[in-house]
């Protein structure tokens, strides 16, 4: 039995030091020919991603944008909030916390049921007071009096040391008062 003749055995298949030299010369082809292969098939997909407007060109990643049309400003007008405003305002504080403050209302209500209150930032006159409406929606039914406690609603809003800057007061409407506060 020849070299050439001879089964492959585990070691001949797996370590080329095993295998005759003719062997590993056919599989350093067969291996250049693979690569060759792979190689134009990346190429080839490659070209296709371009046409979808993706550029694979690291010299236009960073380009300027494209100028599109202006869009009509009159679209983006402030929208007035539908809730009514809450009846009274009992009392506002501040809690500073790193970078900011929590503004926190506290409402009365004449009955019980209001829900989804908010703080809802409104127009100045003056650039120095920070102005909110206290805003919630009442309930769809009638419902009873109660207690002061079961008809509060609190409500609060986050500011920070940026948008402090140049406030010296903050005020939170009512429909029948207002309270305002220093931060």
């Amino acid at each position: 039995m020849t070299e050439r003749s001879r089964p492959q055995t585990f070691l001949a298949l797996y370590f080329p030091i095993a295998q005759p030299q003719d062997v590993r010369v056919r599989d350093q082809v067969a291996m250049g020919s693979f690569r060759q292969i792979v190689i134009a098939g990346t190429v080839l997909a490659l070209a296709g991603c371009g046409s979808s407007g993706v550029s694979l060109n690291p010299a236009t990643w960073f380009a300027a944008d494209d100028s599109v049309e202006m869009v009509d400003t009159a679209a983006f007008e402030t929208q007035v909030d539908p809730r009514p405003m809450v009846p009274i305002v009992t009392a506002l504080t501040i809690d500073r916390l790193p970078g900011g403050v929590i503004v926190r209302a506290t409402a009365l209500p004449a009955e019980q049921g209001w829900f989804d209150s908010q703080l809802v930032a409104e127009a100045s006159s003056d650039a120095s007071v920070r102005l909110y409406s206290f805003r919630g929606n009442p309930p769809e039914d009638a419902t009873r009096v109660s207690t002061q406690q079961s008809r509060e609603l609190t409500a609060a809003t986050y500011l920070s040391d940026i948008e402090l800057q140049g406030i010296r007061t903050i005020q939170v409407v009512g429909a029948t008062n207002s309270r305002a506060v220093r931060p």
